[in-house]
């Protein structure tokens, strides 16, 4: 669990925001369990417009099919919170943006939602990125992480996870 100084720590997005601008990349969120916490925290960075381009908060189902294009099938088949909808939710991002690269979390932050095969703390992850070398079709990679604690812990971890994977995911500048 992570202490109280830890959850209200100040998150630097510098590297994030380096990494992309020297790319000439934005990023875009697809969010559902942090509510727009990723791009709030994108965002409490001066100059952000440089490389953030755009967050979606797709909490419910709907939303997710709405505004990102995830099949409502898929969801009712594999749930919201799964490794599909996620790199779904990512890829859709990306189709609804002009950004390069994008980032979806899907998850159960609790205190209820749980359930003995998604409990309270699962989170799916969904990072797409330009192909490499350029040219290359997108990639995307998706991961599930459990965090402990009550809903704030979740979600902070969640945020601060998406920081360190795409520190390290995105490439050198080229």
């Amino acid at each position: 669990m992570l202490s109280k100084q830890e959850l209200t720590a100040p998150i630097h997005w510098g590297q994030v925001a380096d990494l992309l601008q020297k790319n000439k990349w934005f990023l875009v969120t697809a969010e559902s369990c942090t509510g727009g916490l990723i791009s709030a925290a994108c965002t409490d960075l001066a100059g952000s417009s440089n490389w953030f381009e755009r967050g979606f908060v797709t909490y419910s189902n709907d939303a997710k099919t709405e505004a990102l294009g995830v099949d409502a099938a898929l969801i009712a088949k594999e749930g919201a919170v799964s490794e599909a909808v996620a790199r779904a939710m990512a890829l859709g991002a990306l189709g609804h943006s002009r950004a390069q690269v994008a980032v979806a979390v899907t998850g159960v932050a609790g205190p209820t939602g749980g359930s003995r095969l998604k409990p309270v703390g699962t989170v799916w992850f969904g990072f797409a990125l330009p192909g490499q070398p350029a040219g290359h079709p997108v990639k995307v990679v998706s991961e599930v992480q459990r965090f402990e604690g009550d809903r704030a812990a979740v979600r902070a971890a969640t945020v601060r996870h998406v920081l360190q994977r795409l520190i390290e995911l995105l490439p050198p500048a080229h």
